[in-house]
């Protein structure tokens, strides 16, 4: 009769519980989980080009529901706020201080209204940052001058930023700004019941156009032309008295940007036709140079909708693509043209050639460079050296060549060539400063060393370094590098010797944090001094462990083990956290790629909180997908996704960590499309948590992930590959969590609909979480909190003991005393 009635207990708290729950709306988890989204964060940083000011960057974790819940437009690919005339951003900042790296004063900047501040920037000349300040229905430029202490407003026109990247950019020589303004804020959008009802009609022409699928697309009439009222832009020059001046005509502007010696611009504009299955980047557009009057100096390129690029990564349009300036010079516009019609499989010497035209633009363009792969940017110092990359996805390697921009095509010298996996050859991301135009170039000492800072993977972990190239030699020299027990890397040059620098310093113990580096003297002053974000977690401990899967791939994964964790009591459960990753190389894919001695970062997006419950967390646990030479590696998906999953299941069961009968596996996005097919394919979990992922291929028919070939090519692997085909074979609960609005290509909230549905259908236990007003990631903190909620409970649930004989004798009294308050007795129970 005790076992009867503790499963009549158990399911009595799951009826009120559920009951409850569907009532109660948004709720909440225990208090160490909560303590977690309300940590400080570690401010972002901008350092002002002199190396005299530390920007700080302060923000926060989550916003409130109700900001999410403000007017929203998704048009052409993009979503925006109606009334700001802004994109939504992640990159926003409640406060900014400024701290003086020689003396450590901190200056707080003062004056400013409520709003989000947006698009910091430091001006070339080191005297001012600018900002956006964006409140409930503006978006205006504010400025704070260094010398002065004093913050002023630079318009109050709103800015656009619902189409270009920046709603402004600082001319270069930090006497203004280019800014766009929205000629249409504050104006009243057409309704829709002036706009004609008509037929939706799209005609193919018979020539392939195979596109990946995309979200938030134009449907009809009505959306283009409140596309057109939004993107509609006037560009202006705003002088630092505020004094503007319009520049051009109003126009759908598409990007802008303003040559090194503040004179020209580049300007993309959008054409039509529109399109009902492209976002706005592929539509037609019109690429001119004009003066800073807007009177169009050169033509550049007519460009088409882009509708019919060849399959694959490697694929470009035909034609003129990829418009920049030359950082170098005042005035000269640099772009490449594919020579293979746009297809990297057509055979060519030269896949991509760069051409170049100078002010005053009178003249033809010249051949820069001929690229035997496909064009990838260039890094320039001056006329006599630049770093030329190219890149092919076939099979994964990418080139820099050291040029001399005289004759790109004459004496190129190879300085790095490897697999874009390779994180082992990675030499490093060269350091830039600012040149006399005030536009950022590589930083070159002598006339022939230039510096990297890089991670410095390797087998024991990332190293971050720091290096001396030397361009007549090839050959690099090593200043420093992190050594245990810290991981500390450079986050900005203070001298032109590479001798004094910034580093971000930490260990298993100690947050991060901002120091200077002097090598000379040997010495290490701190910067800054954060607090510990969440103290409660202070001896989470961490190990970096290392395996091998069954075909020999060398793993690693993140060991974290929770406080007060006694070995001697056992096998513990495990929430296991991962993210699959395609490769050509089998080496490559053994690498490791993250520091053993970083500190924990117990943020409320993965599996950390759940140490809190007493469980282990293993985290990024490898799950490589390997294709060498003709193989493509999602030809054997399952088969490795598998291995390395057993792999990872069995060095946490054969250290005696891991009870495996209580290991659960979760991923967001892409890692939710593995946890369902290890559900589906494997018995070695005893749930699973998938959040915005997708679960059905043939609903992505022309590509996804790194998978090139379209449904028609691969039929066997996208049906393979997707548990939606696999449901019958899920034996294990699955807990599926998902953004309403989420616009991530592929991810459409109708995948977890429609797999929650067939899981019901086929009588599997499933829970079905769609957040509203939430995309691909959640950002309101009653979501995050609601997330956590899910999870927590999906966790003790399925892997969390059941209750002590005690306890069970506990709740056995509990439950008589309230049958004997209602009347009842023993037989009627019975």
């Amino acid at each position: 009769m005790r076992n009867w009635l503790f499963y009549c207990v158990i399911g009595w708290w799951s009826i009120t519980a559920i009951a409850a729950e569907q009532s109660a709306g948004y709720q909440s988890p225990s208090a160490e989980l909560m303590n977690i989204v309300d940590a400080p964060l570690i401010p972002q940083s901008k350092l002002s080009a002199d190396g005299r000011w530390l920007a700080l960057l302060k923000r926060e974790r989550v916003v409130p529901l109700n900001e999410l819940k403000l007017p929203e437009k998704a048009l052409a690919g993009v979503k925006f706020n109606p009334l700001t005339f802004m994109r939504k951003s992640s990159r926003v900042y409640s406060e900014i201080e400024l701290k003086h790296v020689e003396t450590g004063s901190i200056v707080s900047l003062k004056g400013l209204p409520n709003g989000k501040l947006r698009d910091v920037s430091w001006s070339s000349n080191s005297q001012y940052i600018s900002f956006i300040v964006e409140q409930k229905h503006s978006a205006t430029l504010w400025l704070y001058d260094i010398k002065t202490r004093q913050t002023k407003q630079m318009t109050t026109t709103s800015l656009n930023g619902v189409v270009t990247k920046n709603a402004y950019k600082w001319l270069p020589d930090s006497s203004g700004f280019v800014v766009n303004f929205a000629v249409n804020h504050g104006k009243p959008l057409m309704s829709e019941k002036s706009q004609k009802i008509a037929p939706i009609v799209q005609q193919s022409s018979g020539v392939k156009a195979p596109i990946r699928t995309y979200q938030n697309l134009l449907k009809n009439a009505q959306d283009e032309a409140e596309f057109k009222f939004f993107a509609q832009g006037q560009l202006a020059k705003l002088r630092l008295n505020g004094q503007a001046k319009v520049i051009g005509k109003p126009t759908y502007l598409k990007s802008f940007s303003v040559s090194p010696d503040s004179t020209n611009l580049i300007v993309g504009m959008i054409d039509t036709p529109f399109s009902y299955q492209l976002p706005y980047q592929r539509f037609a557009s019109v690429w001119q140079v004009w003066g800073m009057t807007g009177f169009p100096l050169y033509q550049l390129a007519l460009q088409p909708l882009a509708d019919n690029i060849p399959q694959g990564f490697d694929s470009v349009r035909v034609g003129a693509r990829d418009f920049q300036w030359r950082k170098d010079k005042g005035a000269t516009v640099l772009w490449a043209e594919a020579q293979d019609g746009g297809d990297m499989k057509n055979a060519a010497e030269y896949h991509d050639h760069l051409y170049t035209i100078s002010a005053p633009f009178k003249r033809e363009p010249e051949l820069f460079a001929k690229v035997k792969d496909r064009f990838s940017g260039i890094q320039w110092v001056d006329d006599n050296i630049a770093m030329l990359t190219e890149w092919q996805f076939a099979n994964r390697m990418v080139r820099t060549s050291v040029i001399s921009p005289r004759n790109a095509d004459d004496r190129r010298v190879v300085f790095s060539e490897r697999s874009y996996n390779d994180a082992y050859k990675h030499p490093g991301r060269f350091v830039t400063e600012k040149n006399d135009l005030g536009v950022d170039v590589l930083k070159l000492v002598g006339g022939r060393y230039l510096f990297l800072q890089g991670d410095g993977a390797s087998k024991e972990g990332n190293k971050p370094f720091l290096d001396r190239f030397d361009v007549k030699t090839n050959s690099t020299t090593r200043l420093w590098q992190s050594e245990a027990p810290y991981y500390e890397r450079v986050r900005a040059l203070l001298d032109d010797e590479g001798m004094r620098f910034i580093t971000l310093r930490e260990s298993k113990l100690e947050q991060p944090n901002f120091f200077i580096r002097d090598l000379t003297f040997d010495s290490l002053t701190q910067l800054t001094r954060f607090p510990h974000p969440y103290p409660k977690f202070k001896g989470v401990t961490k190990e970096q462990l290392k395996y091998q899967r069954s075909d020999g791939v060398e793993l690693t994964g993140n060991l974290y083990l929770p406080l007060n964790y006694d070995p001697s009591e056992g096998p513990i459960p495990v929430l296991m956290w991962a993210y699959p990753l395609e490769y050509k190389n089998k080496k490559v894919a053994s690498q490791v790629r993250e520091s053993p001695y970083a500190f924990p970062y117990i943020g409320y997006w993965g599996p950390m909180p759940y140490l809190a419950k007493g469980i282990a967390v293993f985290d990024d646990p490898k799950m490589p997908i390997i294709g060498e030479g003709t193989q493509q590696p999602n030809d054997s998906f399952r088969t490795q996704l598998i291995a390395s999953a057993k792999a990872a299941v069995d060095i946490l069961v054969d250290q005696g960590i891991a009870d495996p009968e209580r290991i659960a596996i979760a991923g967001h996005s892409y890692g939710a499309f593995m946890v369902a097919n290890l559900l589906a394919h494997s018995d070695l979990f005893v749930a699973g948590i998938a959040r915005s992922g997708a679960y059905n291929r043939s609903l992505t028919p022309f590509g996804f992930q790194g998978e090139e070939r379209d449904f028609w090519q691969a039929q066997s692997q996208y049906n393979a590959m997707s548990p939606f085909f696999h449901v019958d074979k899920i034996n294990e609960p699955m807990l599926m969590i998902h953004g309403e609005k989420d616009p991530n290509a592929g991810t459409f909230p109708m995948q977890s609909e429609r797999m929650y549905a067939a899981m019901k259908g086929l009588g599997k236990e499933a829970r079905l979480v769609m957040l509203p007003y939430e995309g691909h990631s959640y950002r309101a903190r009653e979501s995050i909190l609601h997330v956590l909620w899910e999870q927590e409970k999906w966790i003790e649930k399925y892997l969390l003991p059941l209750p002590k004989v005690d306890e069970i004798n506990n709740i056995d009294s509990i439950l008589l005393d309230d049958m004997v308050d209602a009347g009842e007795t023993g037989t009627d129970v019975l």
